[in-house]
């Protein structure tokens, strides 16, 4: 493990290799598991706001399950995630025309029709994001719909935290991730890992 900070990194992410492969899995991790995306307080506000945005692009069941529940929950370990539909889809997933899975906030982002671009838990997978005591903990989430991602990260040459720069800097800052990559050169050369 890895301190950078309060942010204590995984071996994993440092070497483990991966970059999504859309056109292999189709998004299975928008549709697959049986919890909903880890949101915060304030994701969970500005999803409520751009719901009207949204809205039109939601499969009816979602909107169901919405208008009776809300856009979140508590799963089983008390974590706040995104409501789910028959037990497995996120509420937000909506599907392309070649049949793939898309989030419809990430959608609405792209298309310029809001600001918030999705929760930064689904940005950041594979890592998962853990409160350790003063600490926050980074590891990598190993699950087999993404086989794919990691054959392409293997093709590629891209670990992990390469590959999720943006979204590491949207979490943790340029400074932090800076120093992350620099100590990682560093016990490259070290033959640390």
């Amino acid at each position: 493990m890895l301190q950078i900070g309060d942010v204590i990194v995984s071996f994993d992410v440092l070497t483990k290799e991966f970059s999504c492969d859309l056109s292999s899995c189709h998004g299975a991790c928008c549709v697959e598991g049986d919890a909903g995306a880890p949101v915060t307080p304030d994701e969970v506000a500005q999803i409520e706001e751009l719901l009207p945005v949204i809205w039109d692009a939601l499969d009816p069941e979602a909107r169901r399950v919405i208008e009776q529940a809300g856009v979140s929950c508590l799963d089983p370990e008390g974590e706040t995630v995104t409501q789910i539909v028959n037990g497995k889809d996120c509420v937000f997933t909506c599907h392309g025309e070649d049949g793939s899975c898309y989030c419809a906030i990430e959608k609405a982002y792209r298309e310029g029709r809001c600001s918030f671009m999705k929760p930064v838990s689904c940005h950041l997978y594979p890592i998962r994001v853990r409160k350790l005591g003063g600490y926050w903990g980074l590891n990598y989430d190993r699950w087999d719909v993404c086989r794919a991602a990691v054959l392409k990260g293997q093709r590629e040459h891209i670990p992990v935290y390469k590959y999720l720069e943006g979204p590491l800097v949207r979490r943790f800052g340029r400074d932090w991730f800076d120093e992350l990559e620099l100590t990682v050169s560093e016990m490259k050369k070290q033959n640390i890992i």
